[in-house]
């Protein structure tokens, strides 16, 4: 597997991880690496990258199996809206493409917030910097490299 930005990162803080790669299928989503790596897709965490009404960029940590409620997400962090990127401005925003965006080593800094449940999990995998390939991590090596901001906006 090379080494990706993501990886580079999490090499540099000294994070306890571990590399599992999958065979990517276009459209799959988490449903596709939760059922390649064998485990529940509530233990996937999804990396989106969303907008505010500022045009600003900012990253959602969502479990696989849950959406994100945009009005909550924007009364938590006083936006007016907040909106989904296209492919082509969260690939400009993260220098990620999309099935392969991962919270670390992006190209530039952007916050970053995680839904609260994802903390109670003993485990969780996360998108290494490319499609198909996830690490598997403890959410608080998470919380101790990126510093997310926790909120309560999955439905």
């Amino acid at each position: 597997m090379p080494v990706t930005a993501a990886i580079r990162v999490l090499r540099a803080a000294g994070a306890a991880y571990t590399e599992h790669p999958y065979d990517y299928e276009e459209k799959g989503g988490t449903a596709v690496s939760a059922r390649e790596l064998g485990v529940d897709e509530h233990s996937v965490v999804k990396t989106l990258v969303l907008e505010d009404d500022r045009k600003k960029p900012l990253i959602v940590l969502m479990h696989g199996n849950r959406e994100v409620s945009t009005k909550e997400l924007a009364r938590a962090i006083g936006a007016k809206s907040v909106a989904p990127c296209t492919p082509e401005d969260a690939h400009r925003h993260s220098g990620y493409v999309v099935g392969g965006i991962s919270p670390f080593g992006t190209r530039r800094p952007m916050p970053v917030y995680m839904e609260a449940t994802i903390l109670d999990l003993p485990k969780i995998y996360i998108n290494g910097g490319r499609r198909g390939f996830l690490v598997g991590l403890s959410p608080s090596e998470l919380v101790r490299i990126l510093s997310p901001t926790i909120v309560r906006v999955a439905i």
